[in-house]
């Protein structure tokens, strides 16, 4: 019994080996006429195994695309549209230029230090409601703490933290109480299993 794992490499697994052939077996054609005729007969074949994309701009000339990486680009025939030389496909492509923003506690990430920033911007908004956001930010935090540290939460410790991040521009009130820990380390422990689960 001969394995797929033995046979040579798809360029293009998702259509199949049988597809591959008949790509192998236009190459094998030494008329052209009959060659073009095959390679039309390819294209529709490949065209009804995805009749879904049929309505999708540019869909035919995918079909040529894909039918030239199947011939490896070597299959002459004429095609309806221009397709990419082999040496584009072999281009790296360009590195993407990733931010290298320096994130004062990792636990709590980018977005809390946003939130924060966004919340020292805001200069037309009443003190009640500042407070309010503030308080917000902060139970946020110590969820963000429960994450990484599901076992103990010290709350003085997101207070100093708020405080550092904030620059002492962010205030809560002295009787202001965070959110209970258990019901968030619960719903995180159920979230985890879940995962778990489906995976």
């Amino acid at each position: 019994m001969i394995y797929n794992t033995s046979r040579k490499k798809l360029a293009l697994p998702e259509y199949g080996r049988n597809i591959q052939k008949l790509v192998n077996y236009a190459l094998s054609i030494e008329d052209d006429i009959k060659r073009n005729r095959v390679a039309k007969n390819i294209i529709k074949i490949i065209g009804n195994k995805n009749p879904h994309l049929r309505d999708i701009e540019n869909f035919k000339h995918k079909l040529w695309e894909h039918l030239a990486i199947m011939s490896d680009f070597k299959l002459k025939i004429d095609y309806p549209f221009e397709i990419p030389k082999l040496e584009n496909f072999q281009e790296k492509p360009n590195k993407i230029p990733y931010k290298e923003e320096k994130i004062i506690f990792h636990h709590y990430g980018k977005i809390i230090e946003f939130l924060i920033e966004k919340a020292i911007s805001l200069e037309n908004i009443d003190e009640k409601r500042k407070e309010e956001l503030t308080e917000t930010i902060a139970n946020q935090m110590k969820k963000s703490y429960l994450m990484w540290n599901s076992d103990e939460v010290n709350e003085e410790t997101i207070l100093q933290n708020l405080n550092r991040m904030s620059r002492g521009r962010l205030k809560l009130k002295k009787d202001f109480k965070f959110i209970d820990a258990k019901n968030i380390v619960k719903k995180h422990k159920k979230k985890r299993q879940s995962n778990r689960r489906y995976k």
